[in-house]
């Protein structure tokens, strides 16, 4: 009996596997049904963005969370980011990045009074408007504010100097809120060296920064190696029992002398460590010849300013910066860019080691077409669609790859 049984099973396998072959294949989808889907996934997955500069903007610029659509591409003076274009671009749970200049760091206690007065006026925020926004500390409570449409505001710290040598503060942040500290910025300071600085303090971390890491381990904050050194970060690679974050990086593959970005290795590593790297928008970041432009505008623009005795607020200084965007178009790279970075770091790593980090109000007017602010997310998901990333993949990188290693690192915490 067994037997008979097994040879109708194979027959009936091999039947069905002729049905299928015969069935015909699905229709290629058009562009327009493309970017209808793209718009639909925007909304039926979360979006989790690693950096949101909103709070830095909100000193000086003011914060508005309707805009009225006029029907052109918006382009802002107001920033990137407010309620409505949010909702309209699917975005569900921005990491406001409480950023701390680096000057700061040079005067005791300044960095950390600077992070409380940011991190309460985004208390405020979602004090006076909690049916649009909440505080988050776990991807579970996103996942609770995305079925009610409310927008979660998890906090990151971009700038390790409000820990002012005192370890006690890693804690006292992440009882704040903070749930990912980048170790530096600009400058070295006393956690470790920065990508940008040629001193090489610490070359990599200092003492105090090895046990920053550690702390930071106990605690369950994530370690956010976006601006720090390449010594710094394969030092953190070696220490760190969970994994890490690059919150706002690109690949060094495609920006070649901008070591700000992240090397094949350093990524393949990232990605070892069971980590994310969350792609930065801006188009320095993602196009070398953009790069070389702006260094040539920045240039320009200082020799005009000393020629002339201007000031970088004079309208003279406006009406040059403007005739330059004129004379050279290709100013901006595309969020077919931005694609292309994902693309390598999936090629080189995989598709459970890349999401979004777009530093939007952190890159100024350097945003790609297609990306110019938070409405932009569906454009790169159709750009993905029409390079066949399936849902499953869309999902990781929008939220889920964020999710695993924010879970990870709380799940892991020590200190109870």
């Amino acid at each position: 009996m067994y037997k008979i049984v097994t040879k109708f099973s194979f027959y009936i396998s091999i039947f069905l596997l002729l049905c299928s072959a015969c069935t015909p294949k699905e229709k290629p989808k058009t562009d327009e049904e493309l970017k209808l889907l793209a718009d639909v996934l925007a909304h039926k997955y979360i979006i989790t963005d690693g950096h949101v500069d909103l709070p830095y903007r909100l000193v000086t610029k003011g914060f508005r969370f309707e805009k009225a659509f006029l029907g052109i591409p918006i382009s802002s003076p107001i920033g990137d980011f407010d309620y409505e274009r949010a909702k309209k671009g699917g975005l569900d749970a921005p990491f406001m990045s409480i950023y701390i200049p680096s000057y700061m760091q040079k005067t005791a206690g300044k960095s950390k009074a600077y992070a409380d007065t940011l991190i309460t006026m985004i208390e405020g925020i979602v004090k006076t408007h909690p049916d649009k926004f909440a505080l988050v500390s776990t991807p579970t409570e996103v996942a609770e504010n995305f079925k009610k449409g409310i927008i979660s505001l998890p906090m990151g710290m971009e700038n390790g100097s409000p820990i002012e040598e005192d370890l006690q503060n890693v804690a006292y942040f992440f009882n704040r809120g903070i749930r990912y500290i980048t170790l530096t910025h600009a400058l070295d300071n006393k956690i470790c060296d920065s990508s940008y600085d040629t001193t090489h303090t610490w070359n990599g971390l200092s003492p105090f920064g090895v046990e920053v890491v550690k702390e930071m381990n106990k605690v369950g904050m994530m370690v956010d190696i976006s601006h720090v050194s390449d010594s710094t970060f394969y030092q953190v690679m070696r220490l760190s029992k969970v994994p890490c974050i690059a919150s706002h990086s690109s690949c060094r593959s495609f920006t070649p002398e901008f070591v700000r970005n992240m090397s094949d290795d350093m990524i393949k590593l990232l990605a070892k460590n069971g980590g994310v790297i969350q792609i930065n928008f801006g188009s320095d970041f993602l196009d070398a010849e953009i790069n070389k432009q702006n260094k040539n505008l920045e240039k320009k623009l200082d020799s005009l300013l000393k020629i002339n005795n201007l000031k970088p607020t004079d309208s003279t200084t406006k009406q040059f910066i403007d005739q330059f965007a004129k004379d050279n178009p290709s100013l901006f790279t595309t969020v077919e860019k931005v694609a292309d970075h994902i693309d390598h770091v999936v090629e080189i790593a995989g598709i459970d080691y890349v999401g979004l980090g777009s530093d939007y109000d952190g890159v100024g007017d350097t945003l790609p077409t297609g990306l110019k602010d938070v409405t932009g997310y569906p454009n790169l998901i159709y750009v993905l669609l029409k390079r066949g990333y399936s849902e499953e993949d869309i999902a990781k990188i929008c939220y889920k790859n964020a999710f695993r290693v924010w879970s990870k690192v709380l799940e892991m915490r020590t200190a109870k």
